[in-house]
């Protein structure tokens, strides 16, 4: 089963998983220079400074993110070659391929997989960095509940609704 209409698309939808990878990509390497130990929170209680644990969480975090928006990218982008090395001998459609509906369908998911998992270990990751300036969610600073609250909610929220869309668009 194979169909030209609807590469375009296709490849639109993936290069803005590849640029949204981007963006997030970055924030990593922010994150990651907040991973110093022996950094004071802005709380005045030493019991609120996160240990070492905290910034080596932080380091693990990131990096795993990293691994997964790498592995979404280069599963978005091997798709695209493949479109691109396929398609068809007019150069007007350069968008429009010949290719395998399912390994493109199942080439989407994998490259959203990674996506959706290298949020929820960069949200792990900023998690451990509120905690490095605000203080240790254990002893109860307000500033560290708050913002880690807003962070779940938002980027949890955000992620269901991209889930489903996924999923919706997976199905049919």
């Amino acid at each position: 089963m194979s169909s030209s209409s609807t590469t375009s698309v296709h490849v639109m939808a993936l290069d803005g998983l590849v640029n949204v990878n981007s963006l997030f990509t970055m924030a990593v390497f922010v994150g990651l220079s907040f991973a110093t130990p022996g950094q004071r929170s802005l709380e005045n209680r030493t019991s609120c400074d996160a240990g070492i644990n905290v910034a080596k969480e932080l380091l693990v975090f990131e990096v795993v993110s990293f691994s997964f928006f790498l592995f979404s990218s280069l599963v978005a982008q091997g798709l695209k070659l493949a479109i691109n090395l396929l398609n068809s001998k007019d150069v007007k459609e350069a968008l429009h391929a010949n290719i395998n509906l399912k390994v493109l369908r199942f080439g989407m998911l994998g490259s959203a997989f990674g996506s959706v998992m290298g949020c929820v270990f960069l949200v792990l990751s900023m998690v451990n960095m509120i905690q490095i300036r605000l203080g240790m969610l254990s002893c109860g600073s307000k500033s560290a509940v708050h913002a880690v609250a807003a962070l779940v909610v938002l980027v949890m929220t955000a992620l269901l609704v991209y889930i489903s869309t996924v999923v919706y668009a997976f199905l049919h």
